[in-house]
């Protein structure tokens, strides 16, 4: 042969995300100055990159070529070996080509997520939605599926109970809830429950949602039926009080028929106290009725008015104590303040923050978090950067931080950094034009950026957080 190949290493490990560099030396073993073209193939070669892609070499002289396989934190990549190999043709005498082979083994990775579709179903008896669940990991996934709630007021049915899913791809889980009690009168009722997927060796993924159990018959039918039984038990009432009057009246009047009595006119006078009764009966009426009309007594219409209750606002800390409730372990609830909508309603543990494809763009972000001993962070503006420098927001468990700035002069976010006091946190972000960018995941007690190259100023449009 005309070359001589060494791969060092032969074999070697990456995880998903990292980098792994294998170098491969190339010795000219023939007579003439030749060039070397090297051209990874093998599974791994979409994500392998060859410094320098062509060698010139001297005879009897040896050259380093040097491959960086990068394979993403996506299911694309499944763990495990995967064998690759490197073509080397000599430009010179391209018939005298070698191919060298060599193994990548890529770590496991697991990441599961679940979505409730809809959200909030509505019924008389029963709920059906359905639960999506992916395996965005690179290993194949089983988890066990259950349904709780606080006031244990519904049951679950849930078929499958169990699922296994590929790298890649969903599950689709179809729920049935059933309350214990049936509403036969009266307003609907809001039951929040939860959904677990519930898998071995990780901690369980909650997914809330909400039953609104409807009354079979609306609370205004009774009312308006108690209505008119009173009306009609008064109105046989009256009636059957003046009964008497009225059938005396008529037997005198054909008596007295040919001639009047100089004394006919005492039915009329018999009759004259009932408008004094009802006179008598409207006099409450017209004292309330000037109550009411009033408005110049002090305090007269305000005290009656109720006071207007002020919509309690729902953060981050408000969602992660609701989950910390119902699930231990570690949380991260968080909501976005999205261009001029304001804020949203907050979302946990993986779920999406903000809005993508729309070009709406993020200026605050609310995180509190649960199991984790706090958290801290910064955000990073459009054109601006670090406008508070090196001073970090920083928050205790079940506590609101705010990052960014939500005025309207406020330039947009294009990063950000977070870190938890006890273990790590997983970031994902999403720029406007550019779409997910790949996760990055802290070290315990350090921080990490995930956002926009700063010299780039792109804005931030999503965001994704795991603990």
């Amino acid at each position: 042969m005309s070359l001589w190949t060494s791969l060092e290493p032969s074999s070697t490990t990456v995880d998903p995300g990292d980098t792994a560099t294998v170098r491969l030396r190339i010795r000219n073993n023939g007579d003439v100055v030749d060039a070397y073209r090297v051209e990874p193939a093998g599974d791994l070669a979409p994500w392998t990159t060859v410094d320098p892609p062509e060698l010139r070499l001297y005879p009897g002289t040896i050259g380093e070529v040097e491959l960086r396989c990068t394979p993403p934190r996506t299911p694309d990549v499944t763990a495990g070996p995967h064998p690759y190999a490197v073509r080397i043709t000599p430009l010179e005498q391209p018939g005298a080509g070698a191919v060298v082979e060599g193994r990548i083994t890529v770590t496991p990775f697991t990441e599961v997520r679940a979505e409730l579709v809809p959200p909030v179903v509505r019924g008389w008896f029963r709920g059906r939605p359905q639960l999506a669940v992916d395996n965005l990991g690179n290993t194949p996934v089983t988890a066990s599926l259950g349904g709780s709630d606080a006031s244990d007021q519904l049951t679950y049915e849930l078929d499958p109970g169990s699922v296994q899913i590929e790298p890649g791809r969903a599950a689709f889980v179809r729920a049935t809830l059933r309350p214990q009690q049936v509403i036969w009168v009266g307003a609907k009722k809001k039951q929040p429950y939860a959904l677990t997927v519930r898998r071995s060796g990780g901690e369980p993924v909650d997914v809330a949602g909400t039953f609104v159990q409807r009354g079979l018959l609306p609370g205004w039918l009774a009312v308006v039926s108690g209505l008119l039984l009173a009306a009609t038990i008064a109105f046989v009432m009256v009636w059957l009080n003046h009964r008497p009057q009225m059938q005396t009246a008529a037997r005198e009047k054909p008596v007295q028929a040919g001639k009047l009595a100089p004394d006919s006119d005492a039915p009329p006078k018999s009759a004259a106290p009932k408008p004094k009764e009802s006179e008598e009966e409207k006099e409450p009426e017209e004292d309330g009725g000037g109550d009411k009309g009033g408005g110049q007594q002090p305090g007269g219409g305000d005290e009656k008015k109720p006071e207007k209750k002020k919509k309690e606002v729902r953060t981050a800390a408000t969602a992660v104590r609701e989950l910390a409730a119902r699930s231990d372990g570690r949380h991260i609830c968080y909501r976005a303040f999205v261009g001029d909508e304001g804020w949203q309603e907050p979302v946990c543990d993986g779920a999406e923050a903000g809005t993508t494809g729309k070009g709406r763009s993020v200026k605050a972000l609310n995180i509190a978090v649960a199991g984790t001993d706090g958290v801290s962070g910064n955000g990073a503006l459009v054109a601006e950067g670090w406008r508070t420098g090196d001073k970090w927001e920083s928050a205790d468990d079940e506590e609101d931080m705010v990052i960014g700035f939500t005025k309207k002069s406020d330039p947009a976010m294009q990063g950000f950094t977070l870190t938890v006091g006890d273990g790590t946190t997983c970031l994902d972000a999403s720029l406007q034009t550019r779409g997910w960018l790949p996760q990055t995941c802290t070290d315990p007690g350090n921080f990490k950026y995930a956002g926009s190259p700063m010299e780039q100023n792109i804005p931030l449009e999503a965001v994704r957080l795991t603990v």
